[in-house]
C-alpha cells in the first residue's frame, strides 16, 4: 500500500473532524500539523500500511518527540498523543484497523493552570477605555460589553449575526451563541451591554455597513465586512493599553472574568457551566479554585488571627 494511502486516510479524517464533528478551522489545522508530521516519520521508517501501526512504533515516535531535539513540552506532547489517538480510533471505526494501536498511549499529566482573571475594577477600566461617539469606538464598546456580559468566546462574538439578538421589539435581552461543535446556547445580556449594543446598532453599524456589501454580521470592520477574530483581539489589546492595565489581557480575559465574578457573587457552578457552554462541569469548576484563592487572600488580610 503506497504512502499516498496513508495521506488519503488522513484527508478523510480531517474532513470528518470539520464536517461531521464541526470542529473549528484552527483545531482541524492543529490536527493536520500533528498527523502530517507523524505520517512523514512513518514513511521515513518505511511504514506505508496502516496495519503496520504497532503500539511500540507509536510509543517510540512520541518518546522521540519528547526526549529528542524537539524537546516537546508536556502540553505539546499531550496534544500530539490526543491527535494520534483520535486518528487511530477513526481508522478502527472505519474498519481500516481491527485494533487501536494507540489506545495505551498515556498523555503526561498537566498541571492545572488557573485562568488569568481581571478584577472588577480592571474590567471597568477596560470597558471605560472604549468610550467615544465615533462608530469604531461605539462598536468596540458594544463588543467588549457583550463579551463581559455573556462570557462568549471572541470567536463566538465575531460570528454573531444581528438576528442572533433575541428579545421583544428587537431589544437584545438574549443572544443566541453557536459554540464548539455547533452547539447552540441562549445567554442573557445585562443592561450595560444591552445599552451599548443598541447604541451601536442605531448610530454606528449603519455607518460601518455603508462602506461594504450587505452582511448579516453583528460586528463590522471599517470596510463593512464581518469583524475578524484577529481584529477583535487588536480591539481588546488597544483598550487595555489605553486603560493603562499592566496585567496580561488575552482574548479570553473577559470570559474568565465573567465566570469568576459570577461564582464569587454566588452563582451556581452548573448555571455558569450552561452560560459558558462547557460540555463538562469539571471545566467550569476550575474557576472555583480562583474564587477560593480570592477568599483565602481576603481571609489572610482581614482575620486578626489568620497570620
Amino acid at each position: 500500500m503506497p504512502a499516498a494511502e496513508l495521506a488519503r486516510h488522513l484527508d478523510r479524517y480531517l474532513r470528518h473532524l470539520s464536517i461531521e464533528r464541526g470542529l473549528s478551522a484552527n483545531t482541524v489545522a492543529a490536527y493536520r500539523r500533528d498527523l502530517t508530521a507523524l505520517l512523514a516519520a512513518l514513511v521515513d521508517r518505511g511504514v506505508t500500511d496502516p496495519a503496520a501501526l504497532a503500539p511500540e512504533l507509536l510509543r517510540g515516535y512520541v518518546v522521540g518527540l519528547r526526549d529528542g531535539e524537539a524537546g516537546l513540552s508536556a502540553s505539546s506532547t499531550a496534544r500530539v498523543i490526543s491527535s494520534i489517538r483520535g486518528f487511530t480510533r477513526f481508522l478502527v471505526e472505519e474498519g481500516v484497523l481491527t485494533a487501536d494501536p494507540a489506545q495505551d498511549l498515556v498523555a503526561p499529566k498537566l498541571p492545572k493552570r488557573l485562568p488569568k482573571v481581571l478584577s472588577q475594577q480592571q474590567v471597568e477600566a477596560l470597558l471605560a477605555a472604549t468610550d467615544g461617539d465615533d462608530p469604531v469606538r461605539m462598536r468596540d464598546k458594544a463588543l467588549l460589553e457583550l463579551l463581559y456580559a455573556t462570557g462568549a468566546r471572541v470567536s463566538e462574538a465575531v460570528a454573531l449575526d444581528v438576528d442572533d439578538l433575541v428579545g421583544p421589539d428587537g431589544t437584545p435581552e438574549l443572544i443566541r451563541v453557536i459554540g464548539k461543535g455547533d452547539k447552540q446556547r441562549i445567554v442573557p445580556v445585562g443592561s450595560y451591554a444591552r445599552a451599548a449594543v443598541e447604541a451601536y446598532l442605531v448610530r454606528a453599524r449603519p455607518l460601518l455597513a455603508g462602506g461594504g456589501r450587505a452582511t448579516p454580521a453583528l460586528f463590522l470592520g471599517a470596510r463593512g465586512a464581518r469583524l475578524s477574530r484577529q481584529n477583535a483581539w487588536l480591539v481588546i489589546r488597544a483598550a487595555a493599553e489605553r486603560a493603562g492595565l499592566t496585567v496580561d489581557v488575552s482574548p479570553h480575559s473577559l470570559r474568565h472574568s465573567f465566570a469568576t465574578h459570577l461564582l464569587a457573587g454566588g452563582a451556581d457552578v452548573r448555571v455558569v457551566q450552561e452560560l459558558l457552554g462547557h460540555a463538562s462541569v469539571a471545566t467550569t469548576q476550575l474557576y472555583t479554585h480562583v474564587t477560593i484563592d480570592n477568599l483565602r487572600d481576603a481571609y489572610q488580610l482581614s482575620h486578626p488571627r489568620a497570620r
